[in-house]
């Protein structure tokens, strides 16, 4: 069974919600450019100066988006 991996990134700041968002547009260009396989991009304000951004994966594609892109994090989704 291949398990989902949630890479995450965050933003910090007054600003932090819209840079979110807009590395998410830049996960999915990145994942249409490789053809890699996603579950699900999104961004999630924590609070007011605390924004994430992520994408879910396959533990088996998890590397090639790791080594690209530089997560601060990952988790099991």
């Amino acid at each position: 069974m291949n398990r989902k991996i949630k890479l995450i990134w965050d933003f910090k700041g007054l600003d932090g919600l819209e840079t979110a968002k807009h590395h998410c547009v830049h996960l999915k260009e990145f994942s249409e450019v490789e053809k890699l396989p996603f579950y699900d991009i999104k961004h999630e304000a924590i609070n007011d100066f605390h924004t994430i951004a992520f994408i879910i994966v396959n533990e088996s594609e998890m590397k090639v988006f790791r080594d690209a892109l530089k997560p601060h994090r990952g988790v099991l989704a």
